[in-house]
């Protein structure tokens, strides 16, 4: 085609194609909808609808449609113009206008989408509307656009869950009109210009009716996204305006949910979680790392045990070959068998094809011999959680792995350092430490070394992200970020108990804050045994004058383990938890021992220690260099320990808590323990978290 300019505004212009009007966003990286965007757009739209075009495309340079709103612009007074004054052009133009997509069309961008009259996609596209994960609401037409397309009953969980749709899926729901035959922008804007040319002209989607659903097929998935949504308030009201859609003139119902989004942006539910959207973007990145990733070609790994086979899983869900060593041959074969079985079951339940399910045991292999990991560009060792044992094995691989192959172990709280000095390859050594299930999780901690390069820092990091991973950059310490924070809040936890709280009392205070479970529930979940191994480890290094509880100790040595042995901290007699008389008998017993009289302690005060068990390890985590960023902190704790993400974070949570109360849970920490704590380390982490929460409120303020 040959093209003429009509009009340019810089990050968009406005072209003639053959009678049509080709309208391109040009603001790199990923097209944000900016404010000189939604400018951009108006000017261009106005220059096409008063010109004589056949239809309006609009489609996006780059790698992608618009991702997003800039969500930078939510924590102030947005400028004109507004993205709803942008779709009231789209719909007032009297040429036909479609949505050409390609790469991501999310928030604003989809809900642009939306208002366009019709919608085409690259087959490798994504669409969506993740407000609600952002403690909002779509606050452009989603709620009432989408569920015109798709019912109410399939609306629900797309917004509430803030899901992201494949073009496939998307055809098949009437999200998009038809998908194009790659994602060139030639290829998009033939597919737009013939779904132009084949329709009969404007059509509004906030004009059309919404599909009759069935009623009960509504209250199922509106209780299902109350549960997963964990009842936030934000969940409810986009449910609340999903369902107004299909009795309230768009007129009417539009301008309330923008008033929604209005309000929420400007909560500190949605303040907490774009400050947890920004660091999960920012956790994984190294300041100042420049170095190319190795190519990764075939990984290994060496265990077979649960651990090993859900990194196995989640490799081979990555489209990455695997060789799997287990030492005993009987071993290796259940090792092999399970992870097919797991496969199957996952096609049984529909989430997996079996032609995938196939072609990841293709990509499987299996042995009994460390040599045969020789061709592996990087291996991750999943043996047993011992140092003598993990050292012996480096040793081994260190004279088997070819020059520059990443050695990679998932040890959960061992001096990596220690390990990396038995091998002559102490720069390609890393810490991955997978959490389990290590392919559903999605956090991953990548500790560096004192020596690992910047090459293998590079190709961890590039490991995690072609895994789909949360990664998080650490430094070698005891239990590194998430389980050195775990740690001190479980330690405070047995602190209550032998103070005078019940298990159960300590559990439901950390459940009404937001935990999904409470720390003796997670014990139990997890095996008592994990933590006593590791206490019997550090045994000989303990300081005399530390305050130790034996009550876990005890019920160990009673044989309660936890669910895997049907007692731990509770009873499972029942298959349900249930306070047990035999654990409250060792605890009774171990208050004796120490001349302990019980008292009672409120919620409040329950909730109080164990947040400032937290917020003051973490300190010392920041303080010491073991991670980088305050906001790193929130991301290791929120994916893999169950923070309530809606917090943002303990340590933005604490930010905005008042000095005086913070002061006094360290206080209440520093009694339990029966040492002096300084809170010079927390008040400096969250020095940058306080400044940022004052800039918000000028920005609020519409003063900056």
């Amino acid at each position: 085609m040959d093209a003429r300019t009509m009009r340019d505004e810089g990050v968009v212009r406005l072209e003639e194609r053959d009678g049509y009007g080709i309208l391109t966003i040009d603001n790199p990286p990923v097209n944000a909808g900016s404010t000189a965007v939604r400018a951009g757009l108006l000017a261009c739209l106005a220059a096409g609808c008063a010109a004589d075009l056949k239809g309006i495309v609009i489609l996006g340079a780059g790698r992608t449609f618009i991702a997003g709103s800039d969500i930078r612009e939510f924590g102030a007074p947005l400028a004109a113009p507004e993205l709803p004054d942008v779709i009231a052009a789209v719909e007032a133009c009297p040429h036909p206008v479609c949505a050409a997509i390609h790469g991501a069309s999310l928030g604003g961008g989809f809900e642009l989408a939306l208002g366009c009259d019709y919608r085409v996609a690259a087959p490798g596209a994504v669409v969506g509307l993740p407000e609600v994960t952002l403690g909002m609401v779509p606050g452009a037409g989603g709620t009432q656009r989408l569920p015109r397309l798709t019912g109410i009953a399939r609306a629900i969980p797309l917004v509430c869950a803030g899901k992201r749709v494949a073009a496939p899926e998307a055809l098949r729901l009437g999200m998009v009109d038809a998908l194009a035959d790659g994602p060139e922008a030639e290829a998009l804007i033939a597919a737009a210009v013939a779904v132009i040319d084949g329709a009969p002209g404007k059509r509004l989607l906030r004009d059309l009716p919404v599909p009759e659903d069935d009623p009960e097929a509504i209250e199922k998935a509106e209780a299902a996204a109350l549960r997963r949504g964990k009842g936030r308030p934000n969940v409810a009201e986009a449910i609340r305006l999903l369902k107004l859609a299909a009795h309230t003139p768009a007129a009417t119902a539009l301008p309330e949910e923008r008033a929604s989004f209005q309000s929420l942006r400007l909560q500190e539910e949605a303040f907490a979680l774009r400050h947890l959207f920004f660091a999960e973007r920012a956790a994984g990145r190294i300041d100042g790392l420049e170095a190319r990733p190795a190519p990764l070609g075939r990984i290994g790994i060496v265990g077979g045990g649960t651990m090993g086979q859900g990194i196995a899983r989640a490799v081979l869900a990555a489209g990455l070959p695997v060789t799997l060593v287990e030492m005993d041959a009987q071993a290796r074969d259940r090792a092999v068998a399970a992870i097919a079985k797991s496969l199957r079951a996952q096609v049984d339940k529909g989430r997996l094809g079996a032609d995938k399910a196939e072609g990841r045991l293709a990509l499987l292999g299996a042995s009994d011999r460390l040599a045969d990991l020789a061709g592996c560009d990087l291996v991750i060792e999943a043996v047993f959680e011992d140092m003598a044992v993990k050292q012996d094995l480096f040793a081994a691989l260190d004279g088997v792995l070819k020059d520059g192959a990443v050695l990679a172990t998932n040890t959960s709280y061992l001096d990596i350092d220690a390990m990396a000095s038995v091998t002559n390859r102490a720069a390609d050594v890393v810490g991955l430490h997978f959490f389990a299930p290590a392919d559903i999780m999605k956090l991953l901690e990548v500790v560096r070394t004192a020596d690992s390069s910047d090459r293998t820092l590079a190709t961890a990091l590039a490991l995690g992200k072609r895994l789909g991973k949360q990664a998080v950059v650490a430094r070698v310490s005891e239990g590194f970020i998430g389980n050195r924070i775990y740690a001190a809040y479980r330690r405070h936890a047995e602190y209550l108990v032998e103070d005078g709280a019940a298990p159960e009392q300590v559990d439901a205070a950390a459940t009404s804050f937001g935990f999904a479970m409470g720390p003796f529930a997670v014990g139990d979940m997890s095996g008592l045994d994990i933590a006593w191994n590791m206490r019997k480890r550090l045994a000989a290094t303990r300081d005399p004058a530390e305050r130790y509880v034996t009550i876990p100790d005890r019920l160990c040595e009673a044989g309660r383990l936890g669910r895997k042995t049907g007692g731990g901290w509770y009873d499972y007699a029942s298959g349900r938890a249930e306070p047990s008389d035999a654990v409250a008998e060792i605890i009774a017993r171990a208050r004796a021992d120490k001349g302990i009289t019980p008292r009672a302690l409120d919620a409040e005060a329950i909730q109080g220690r164990l947040l400032g068990a937290i917020v003051r390890e973490a300190a010392l985590v920041l303080a010491e260099g073991i991670a980088q960023r305050p906001g790193d902190i929130d991301v290791v704790l929120v994916h893999g320990f169950g923070f309530p993400r809606w917090t943002g974070g303990p340590l933005w949570w604490a930010s905005g808590e008042t000095p005086a109360r913070i002061a006094g849970m360290i206080a209440a920490v520093a009694e339990a323990e029966g040492r002096p704590v300084s809170p010079e380390p927390v008040e400096a982490a969250l020095a940058t978290l306080r400044q940022e929460r004052a800039d918000i409120e000028k920005r609020k303020a519409g003063d900056a």
